[in-house]
């Protein structure tokens, strides 16, 4: 069977140059970044060169850069580290279509007596951000606004946000995981004063991300122990997957302009493909203000997890939303935020192309929708219900 990937939302294959980049940190330079001799500083060199890298492709100081094990921990890193760093100030203003790693990291702020806002967005899925200086208090230590929604792909107005930051002398943080490597990031641009980003989402390997601090912000760390990353995050740090998020950034800068305009295309033809082919759908969000990659569509009178076993079946890989909420029998809680009912976030399914994507892909998904709708459709008693009616 021939396959087809269009999850990239959840990951993304690794690069063959990411991974011929990382090889020799596991075979050759295996030494550790922090000991003086030989081996150390290969391993110390090569670190700092993918810093550079990662710094060039969000506009930032190369001592900016905080390594981590991928985005839950930058998310964490800039919540609990912030809030620590400022006991006296004692609120945070958010949204309710974030990805859990910033919201798990509010709840539990509010366990300790931190107060939280978050404001809603409407169907498009964009905040406005009227609705975020509303929410800001004499209090308020911090705004974190994710940059692209992982399951709408929609694009948060952060400029303007950041303005509303920067003139109430408020931190700024954005979870940009789903839009570094896809569309162009600029932190001094956003506005923000730190950025959450993950390797595994730019063809990069798992298990490494980074956390763009702007120089003069205060952080409290998340952990203790030696020394490492300017005493922002301890622990011997992961040199082979440092080198291939390092390599993933270089790609990134080199392939944008030509990804965005591919798979934007190529977007969009899964798109109206389905649209005109199956009846009863509905696009999430913004359909203009999104990622290039990514369509999230309401299909009436299926259930997704059926929808998505199904296609699975027949070679394609898609899925209903975020991986890490995969198997949750609560229906989106992004699609909910919006104002969806739990039948039209239950029957939302999330199709996100890559790099790697190709129009035989497309074509072969276009094939085998129609097909999977019409059957699950058929074992359903509310669309018979509702065909009754009509």
């Amino acid at each position: 069977m021939r396959r087809v990937y269009l999850d990239n939302n959840a990951t993304t294959p690794l690069a063959a140059e990411v991974f011929e980049a990382m090889r020799p940190f596991y075979l050759e330079d295996y030494g550790n970044a922090s000991s003086i001799h030989w081996y150390g500083q290969r391993a110390k060199a090569a670190m700092e060169t993918a810093r550079e890298q990662v710094a060039r492709l969000i506009n930032c100081r190369p001592s900016e850069v905080v390594f981590t094990s991928g985005g839950t921990e930058a998310d964490n890193a800039a919540l609990v580290g912030m809030e620590a760093a400022r006991a006296e100030s004692r609120h945070v203003v958010t949204t309710a279509i974030e990805h859990h790693a910033v919201l798990h990291t509010a709840k539990a702020l509010e366990k300790r007596g931190v107060r939280v806002t978050y404001v809603r967005v409407g169907l498009s899925g964009v905040v406005d951000p009227a609705d975020v200086e509303r929410a800001v208090r004499p209090e308020t230590v911090l705004i974190s606004i994710m940059h692209a929604n992982n399951e709408l792909g929609t694009i948060q107005p952060l400029e303007e946000i950041g303005r509303v930051a920067r003139d109430r002398d408020i931190y700024f943080h954005t979870d940009a995981v789903q839009s570094v490597g896809k569309i162009p990031v600029d932190v001094e641009k956003l506005g923000v004063d730190l950025l959450s980003l993950s390797a595994h989402k730019l063809y990069g390997p798992k298990g490494v991300g980074a956390l763009f601090v702007r120089k003069g912000t205060i952080l409290r760390p998340l952990l203790y122990g030696g020394h490492h990353e300017r005493d922002r995050r301890p622990g011997t740090e992961n040199v082979p997957g440092i080198v291939g998020l390092g390599k993933a950034a270089e790609l990134a800068r080199e392939h944008m302009a030509e990804d965005t305009t591919r798979m934007s295309a190529l977007r969009d033809r899964l798109e109206q493909g389905i649209l005109r082919s199956v009846p009863l759908v509905t696009v999430n969000g913004d359909p203009q203000r999104r990622l290039p990659n990514t369509t999230s569509l309401a299909f009436d009178y299926i259930e997704g997890e059926g929808f998505v076993i199904a296609m699975d079946l027949r070679g394609v890989a898609c899925s209903t939303g975020a991986a890490c909420s995969s198997g949750s029998l609560e229906p989106s809680h992004v699609l909910a935020a919006m104002g969806k009912t739990p039948e039209q976030a239950r029957s939302s399914i999330r199709f996100s192309l890559g790099r790697f994507t190709t129009a035989e892909d497309i074509d072969q998904t276009l094939e085998i929708v129609p097909a999977v709708a019409e059957q699950l459709r058929a074992v359903s008693p509310h669309y018979r219900k509702a065909g009754a009616r009509d």
